[in-house]
């Protein structure tokens, strides 16, 4: 591949600022406390952080639902049908 194609196809695949800011401004809209000041306009970087921690306070979340979950299957009557379905929709 010459330099020249190369130079085409790198520039090419690069990504605007234009469009680093509406991707930016799209995942500010999917954080939570974001919706609240949606028109103020916050530094890329901000939104990075809070997404950051926001992906951080779900897999925490995740990890303490499924730790009570497996603490009401292990206190279930084994024999119950409604224990029979929530075991086989897990695994």
């Amino acid at each position: 591949m010459s330099s020249r194609s190369r130079s085409r196809a790198s520039s090419a695949a690069r990504i605007t600022d234009e469009q680093i800011g509406d991707l930016v401004s799209k995942l500010q809209a999917l954080l939570p406390e974001a919706r609240l000041r949606s028109n103020d306009r916050v530094p890329s970087a901000r939104v990075l952080q809070e997404t950051c921690s926001y992906i951080r306070s779900l897999h925490r979340e995740v990890d303490d639902l499924s730790e009570r979950l497996a603490e009401l299957l292990a206190a279930a009557d084994v024999s119950t049908a409604q224990a029979a379905v929530i075991r086989s929709l897990l695994m």
